[in-house]
């Protein structure tokens, strides 16, 4: 493949990659971060549908070129793929990879929504499967990938995400 058509390949991807989010960003623009939502999306969008398939082999393809989970630190690789913008309905972009590790402590002042994509058969992200998993605003935790290695995709309202020591008493 030349050089050119490479670039064309991974530019296709990219806006490809954020074509299918736009879609669904939108579609979630106004719902509150609750259970309902979390139900509705795994209903819709969950590990059984073409969506989903889609999604976690764009994101797999994206690590390969370069342009998703381009920064490493302690052990996850991670990256922004889109800041928050009007046609993602105001939600921040972000892919990690993890492999058996808990990543830094962390709160949602507006919520998140993950999609979880397990690359090891059994993977958990927080304890769930593949699927998506919705957080209220103010929730807090350490991320943790257990059994194996999972893609997680994160959606956050206006980009927003507070890192911060976990509290011990």
């Amino acid at each position: 493949m030349s050089e050119i058509s490479k670039h064309h390949q991974l530019e296709m991807n990219q806006v490809d990659f954020r074509l299918q989010l736009s879609e669904l960003t939108q579609l979630i623009g106004l719902r509150a971060l609750d259970q309902h939502l979390e139900q509705w999306l795994n209903e819709e969008y969950g590990y059984t549908t073409a969506w989903y398939q889609k999604m976690k082999n764009v994101c797999l393809a994206g690590i390969d070129q370069g342009w998703l989970c381009n920064r490493e630190g302690g052990g996850i690789r991670y990256g922004r793929v889109f800041k928050p913008a009007d046609d993602l309905a105001g939600f921040s972009v972000d892919v990690v990879d993890m492999e058996n590790i808990a990543g830094p402590h962390h709160v949602h002042p507006l919520g998140e929504i993950d999609l979880i994509m397990p690359i090891d058969d059994g993977a958990l992200f927080d304890g769930h499967a593949a699927g998506w998993m919705v957080t209220a605003a103010g929730s807090a935790h350490e991320p943790t990938v257990s059994n194996g290695r999972a893609l997680v995709l994160y959606l956050l309202p206006e980009g927003q995400i507070q890192f911060k020591e976990k509290n011990i008493s």
